[in-house]
């Protein structure tokens, strides 16, 4: 049997998963992807969960460097590109889910755990 999902769903949802990363920088953020990959039975929405989920990930892991390494006075040059990563490629996996509401939009850099 072949199933059918509504394609403006599958976009506000993946939207909603990938967005979360502006909600707060707490591990509250990560909850909505995470209930998205759990709750929704569309593959769509669970990869693009699944990935903004290993994105808040490597957020986490990369700020924890990062941190560590402006402790030692060498890290606040990567404190920009961070920042820009952390902003910029959720702008980009948003806007990807709306122009692709069939495709999940994969991030680069990103050390996939789930």
């Amino acid at each position: 049997m072949d199933a059918t999902f509504d394609s403006d769903k599958r976009k506000v949802l993946s939207a909603l998963a990938h967005g979360s990363i502006f909600l707060s920088q707490l591990l509250l953020s990560a909850g909505i992807p995470a209930a998205l990959w759990i709750i929704s039975d569309d593959p769509v929405i669970k990869e693009n969960s699944k990935e903004a989920l290993n994105f808040h990930l490597n957020i986490w892991i990369y700020s924890v460097i990062v941190g560590l390494l402006c402790w030692v006075l060498i890290g606040w040059l990567f404190v920009v590109p961070l920042l820009i990563f952390q902003w910029v490629m959720p702008v980009l996996a948003i806007l990807a889910s709306f122009s692709n509401p069939e495709g999940a939009f994969k991030y680069p850099f990103v050390i996939r755990f789930l």
